[in-house]
């Protein structure tokens, strides 16, 4: 088997393609809940800290020196915070993603499943029994 058929056949997998599938859509999703984070949780946030943008909350261990061209060196706590947020608002929504997907599989596990009809060696074993028990 060549290496472009063995490839091909890797490709069509529907598991790579799955996995293709949850990687770019887990890429959007990731900017969607930055931009809940930055654009709609934290500037309500911001004004109940007094009109504070939290992204650009520091801890500044050194100033930047133009003069020398050196930058600033800081502990950027606010930006990790949101950082912090999103990834809770992640954890969350998979979360309640699971416990859907989980809730439907104990259903589809609840439905009971139809035992075949006796076969004719059943019946007749059945009968013998019947017929001592009643002896």
């Amino acid at each position: 088997m060549g290496i472009v058929s063995e490839f091909k056949e890797f490709i069509s997998r529907g598991n790579v393609i799955d996995l293709a599938v949850g990687v770019v859509i887990g890429g959007a999703f990731g900017d969607i809940t930055k931009s809940l984070v930055d654009k709609v949780i934290m500037p309500p946030i911001g004004l109940l800290l007094s009109g504070v943008d939290f992204s650009d909350m520091k801890l500044v261990l050194k100033a930047a020196n133009p003069a020398a061209k050196t930058a600033e060196v800081s502990i950027q706590y606010g930006a990790f915070a949101n950082t912090v947020i999103q990834f809770l608002i992640i954890a969350f929504v998979i979360f309640i993603l699971v416990k859907g997907v989980n809730a439907i599989r104990r259903k589809d596990a609840e439905v009971p499943v139809e035992l075949p009809p006796p076969t004719a060696d059943q019946v007749l074993l059945g009968e013998i029994r019947d017929l001592l028990k009643a002896r």
